[in-house]
């Protein structure tokens, strides 16, 4: 692969220390100094040195999305620069699992290089950090200024060389926190703090695109029934969105019905050509007898057996499958994708039941839960899953990318 180095400058900060807080990260091209990513985030009430980290953070996954393979940092905070150079104890509790979450980052590239630098020529990353932690504030945003180009010696953090790639490891393993392993997300370890994503298994999980059987509130389980022309606008949009959160997913794995090919299909070339590994346990829910029909023509047809199926996971419709049997499944093909694919993104393409169940499970809610949940069509969820049990949901069923379709 072909190295390619970015300069990441990076900021943040807090009015009151703690109190309202915000970061700013810039991407550049270290030769031309032209901006190629920005980030910015209002972080709420938080200090100084946590705003910081975050701030190097987002910068650190703004180089990885853009295929970095080397980085110079610079930041104007000693403290940071110096911690994750390995010079300074991390003796703040509260910084260790952003430090942690930063040094795992760094050992994805090849080589990445710290500096400090004074605060007027950060002025960029300064600026936007400044107009989050207004609006952290409820302030007026401030117009964000572009800083002169800052050329200068870097410090090596980690390189090509086994040895430094080690040590940027130990400072991983320095700045974590030591937790009990759990068999799953109920015994997993309860804390209140953030885990670093970059240990976790990433799935998005996205519905399908709708159908006429959608779009006329019909029961559609195992029939293979084909997008619409609607269904097909919304999973070109969920295609370029997945492209956006998820640049570096690994795999695309579908349900094996063509409403869910076809929109891991689209999916996987916004990804750059994925291929796509199709899993019978991702399938839809049996609905029967029910199959194809209106929720009013079950309604009508079968009310006992309706009512009993709603109160109880455990009952199947006539000749159909339970929410228990599809949870199974469902459990099943996660722990798969766990095993299979450890630290790394995975687009999940399924439909309304499973996809419910995974999120009861990662929420650790009661069966209430899947009738008061609503998924889209082509809706995205996020779940992070750890190898000791630990879980983050960390969005449910976002359809922002749908707005501008009728």
């Amino acid at each position: 692969m072909a190295s390619r180095v970015v300069l990441v400058e990076a900021d943040g900060g807090s009015r009151g220390n703690p109190g309202p807080a915000g970061y700013g990260a810039v991407v550049r091209d270290p030769e031309t100094g032209e901006v190629l990513a920005e980030r910015s985030e209002s972080i709420g009430v938080t200090t100084n040195n946590v705003a910081e980290y975050r701030g190097l953070i987002a910068g650190l996954e703004a180089a990885a999305e853009l295929g970095a393979t080397e980085v110079d940092a610079r930041m104007d905070s000693k403290l940071v620069v110096e911690q994750m150079s390995g010079r300074w104890q991390i003796k703040n509790a509260g910084l260790r699992p952003l430090a942690a979450q930063a040094a795992q980052l760094v050992a994805r590239f090849a080589a990445v290089r710290f500096s400090w630098i004074p605060r007027e020529r950060n002025r960029h990353a300064d600026a936007l950090a400044n107009a989050a932690m207004d609006a952290a504030a409820g302030a007026p945003a401030r117009p964000v200024v572009d800083p002169p180009r800052i050329v200068e010696p870097p410090r090596t953090v980690a390189a090509d060389e086994p040895a430094a790639r080690d040590r940027a490891r130990e400072v991983a393993d320095r700045a974590a926190t030591k937790r009990a392993t759990g068999a799953d997300a109920t015994t997993a370890p309860a804390s209140w703090e953030p885990r670093p994503s970059l240990t976790a298994t990433r799935l998005l999980l996205v519905r399908h695109g709708e159908t006429e059987f959608t779009e006329q509130g019909r029961y559609s389980g195992r029939g293979d029934v084909a997008l619409s022309a609607r269904g097909r606008e919304q999973v070109a949009a969920t295609a370029r969105r997945v492209a956006a959160l998820a640049p570096g997913a690994v795999a695309v794995v579908s349900s094996p019905l063509s409403r869910c090919t076809a929109t891991a299909g689209a999916i996987a070339d916004a990804l750059g050509g994925r291929p796509v590994r199709r899993d019978d346990d991702l399938i839809e829910c049996d609905f029967g007898a029910w199959e194809g029909r209106t929720f009013a023509e079950v309604r009508d047809g079968w009310p006992g057996e309706l009512d009993a199926w709603l109160a109880s996971t455990a009952v199947a419709p006539p000749q159909g499958e339970s929410f228990v049997e599809v949870a199974e499944r469902a459990r099943r093909a996660v722990a798969a994708l766990c095993e299979a694919y450890p630290r790394e993104t995975v687009v999940v393409v399924s439909h309304v039941s499973p996809i419910k169940l995974m999120l009861r499970d990662a929420l650790a809610a009661d069966d209430a839960f899947l009738h008061r949940l609503y998924l889209d069509a082509a809706g995205i969820s996020v779940v992070d899953l750890w190898p000791d049990g630990g879980v983050a949901v960390r969005s449910v069923n976002d359809t922002a990318h749908l707005a501008g379709i009728a």
